[in-house]
């Protein structure tokens, strides 16, 4: 596989999938606590519960391209914190 350190599926977890999907071979458990939870604009669907951000509907982590959207957010979010 390409790009390998993309993407990381342990099938041995006690919780995977811990989202429902319609195919499991491509859940990507590389980010298994997404590193944007404390982004309140993370770009992902969660919402706040009793002010606590509830991110079980989200599967941008878990999806093919969930990599690349994670660190591009990071590095946006880096390059306005320089400024």
């Amino acid at each position: 596989m390409d790009n390998n350190y993309k993407f990381f599926r342990n099938k041995e977890c006690e919780y995977f999938p811990c989202h429902e999907v319609k195919n499991d071979e491509k859940f990507n458990c590389l980010f298994c606590y997404c590193p944007l939870y404390f982004l309140e604009d993370c770009g992902g669907n969660g919402k706040f519960v009793n002010g606590i951000k509830d991110c079980s509907s989200c599967l941008i982590p878990h999806s093919e391209n969930g990599y690349e959207y994670i660190v591009g957010k990071i590095k946006e979010v880096n390059k306005t914190k320089r400024k």
